[in-house]
């Protein structure tokens, strides 16, 4: 028996900023797509090092972003917008509809939101988030 994961069921949700945050699911997401997590290193080869190697630290880790593939809906996009246009970062999260609903929930800034009109297709919006500090994993 396999232990994959159907994206039936998955919800994009964003925080209310309120003291005891409520989130509310956003627009007609069609797609959510993380651009990777990574980690710098820091070269510290110095003429000592083993079998002339290059030596390296640890150095900051970034969550990256994600990318919303979405329809167009305009109350949705209006919140989008309104998060775009402000300074102070936003509370998500993304709840799987898996046995553990593992929920991911991170704060980022919005800072692309390209919108898309073509003949024969709905209208559809890509929204970028950049995720600012640590994304975490909850059941």
């Amino acid at each position: 028996m396999s232990d994959a994961v159907s994206v039936v069921g998955t919800l994009f949700k964003r925080g209310d900023g309120a003291s005891s945050e409520a989130f509310v699911s956003l627009g007609e997401i069609t797609g959510i797509t993380q651009g990777g997590m990574n980690r710098d290193t820091i070269d510290v080869t110095n003429l000592g090092s083993t079998g002339g190697y290059r030596e390296f630290i640890t150095s900051f880790r970034d969550s990256g972003e994600f990318t919303l593939q979405c329809n167009y809906v305009h109350d949705a996009y209006e919140t989008f917008k309104a998060d775009f246009e402000a300074s102070a970062s936003v509370n998500y999260q993304i709840v799987v509809d898996d046995t553990d609903a593992s929920t991911f929930s991170f704060a980022g800034f919005v800072t692309a939101m390209p919108v898309t009109f073509n003949t024969g297709e709905q209208a559809k919006v890509a929204i970028t988030i950049k995720v600012t500090g640590e994304m975490t994993l909850s059941s």
